[in-house]
């Protein structure tokens, strides 16, 4: 039958035994395959300790594809070490009769070496000599980019106090770590929270296997991907646009709009709440431009956003309209009702804001931010809508302070218009009942296709 043996650090091996190998001899088998010592060695199966060396696994109930764990017990004295009586004797004060000058030739030796240790240590944890080590090594501070981003973050900074603050931030929680585990060697295998954190210590040892395993093996998933940008030209101007399929619609910055003169074609009754990495205001549309892509002009809408950092993004709604296809082989994309291609740009040829690094703008992205930025939105909306002379505590107060007659009020809300517009309509027409009905049909009439 097959096992699984696991240790205290994470080691998992695989062995085959048989059912009626003994305790003693199992042990004896874990010395060979897994270096652990069969004098140092607690075996332990479904948290319970097995004591009988000469009973065998499967009267301890042993079964094919069972978890089996050892852990070492305690440290016996080597035999190079000899009489225990012994170890705390200090030999290197005695003196042989006619060699008097031996002991301070040799006294000296360890104290030089101790010194060049004492040296090579104080290198090893001064963080100007690491930084330059660093800075020197190109291969080394790669690796360090790969794999310890924080830190190399503070090295490229230009800033020694702040690097030295991360390095020695890591230290200390290094240092921690080597602490639990040896705290975990030591504690009770039957207590649950050392059973949790050698599961722990399990996992983290499994995530750093697959990362190790990705770094060899698909080391591209660890780079930067160069997003999907084509030119176009929106009235005459040339504009680098995004290609996002994930998008819904076709959206444009204002600066671009601007840029471009189209903002004359907006139509504010659009305006709304753009939500997705982030929250922005949507100011309006347009209903119907033209975009240039290569010899071909097409047709389409633009939703124009307050504070977009990207001048152009072609969403869904275009690229279906116009059978549009991304071939990431030939690196294209070809417009299905014309029978075009454009290619897409070079990294070199991309815009500013395209070369940030977009993990690091989603980190600094929280749902609390999120929320506080569509609050903010909704209530700019809002009062554009409402106008800049009404507000909600002038509404409120005008509401509660009627001086209309109910029934005045009641024939004009029958009619199908809300109470708070009756009311609003009638102090601007000084309850003329007449007036504040035409302006209700007025404000609420809408053109067919509207």
């Amino acid at each position: 039958m097959k096992i699984c043996v696991t240790n205290i650090a994470g080691d998992v091996f695989t062995m085959e035994v048989s059912p009626e190998l003994e305790l003693l001899n199992f042990k004896a088998l874990c010395e060979f395959d897994c270096g652990v010592l069969s004098q140092q060695c607690a075996v332990i199966h479904n948290g319970v300790l097995l004591k009988d060396p000469n009973k065998t696994l499967g009267a301890y109930g042993v079964k094919d594809g069972d978890m089996i764990l050892l852990q070492q017990t305690q440290q016996l004295p080597s035999p190079q070490q000899g009489n225990p009586g012994l170890l705390n004797l200090d030999f290197s004060q005695i003196q042989v009769p006619g060699s008097s000058q031996q002991p301070r030739q040799q006294s000296q030796l360890p104290s030089l070496q101790q010194a060049q240790q004492q040296a090579a240590a104080s290198n090893e944890t001064d963080p100007a000599k690491i930084r330059e080590m660093l800075l020197s090594n190109p291969h080394q501070l790669s690796l360090l980019k790969e794999r310890n981003r924080p830190l190399a973050d503070a090295l490229l900074s230009g800033n020694l106090e702040l690097f030295s603050e991360v390095l020695e931030k890591q230290r200390k929680e290094r240092a921690e770590r080597e602490l639990m585990q040896i705290r975990m060697m030591n504690a009770d295998p039957f207590d649950p929270d050392a059973q949790q954190q050698i599961a722990e210590t399990i996992r983290l040892k499994n995530v750093e296997a697959n990362m190790e395993t990705a770094m060899e093996h698909a080391p591209e998933s660890f780079g930067q991907v160069v997003m999907l940008y084509i030119d176009v030209k929106v009235n005459s101007h040339p504009v680098k646009a995004f290609v996002d399929s994930g998008a819904q619609m076709t959206i444009m910055s204002q600066a671009c709009a601007e840029r471009c003169n189209i903002m004359r074609l907006v139509d504010k009754r659009w305006a709304g709440i753009a939500k997705g990495v982030g929250v922005q205001k949507i100011i309006g549309r347009v209903h119907l431009g033209q975009i240039q892509i290569g010899p071909d002009f097409l047709q389409s809408s633009f939703a124009i956003l307050e504070d977009q950092p990207m001048d152009m993004l072609l969403g869904l709604d275009m690229l279906k309209r116009h059978q549009c296809c991304i071939d990431l082989k030939n690196n294209i994309l070809k417009i299905g009702t014309t029978g075009t291609a454009t290619p897409f740009l070079g990294e070199a040829e991309l815009p500013a804001c395209a070369r940030l690094n977009q993990s690091e703008s989603l980190e600094k992205t929280s749902i609390e931010t999120e929320d506080k930025q569509l609050a903010e939105a909704l209530t700019r909306s809002a009062q554009d809508i409402a106008g800049p002379s009404t507000s909600s505590s002038e509404t409120q107060d005008s509401l509660q302070s009627c001086p209309f007659p109910e029934s005045t009020i009641g024939e004009l809300t029958a009619m199908g218009f809300q109470r708070d517009e009756v009311i609003t309509e009638l102090r601007k027409q000084n309850g003329n009942k007449q007036m504040a009905m035409a302006a209700l049909f007025a404000k609420n009439l809408k053109l067919p296709g509207q």
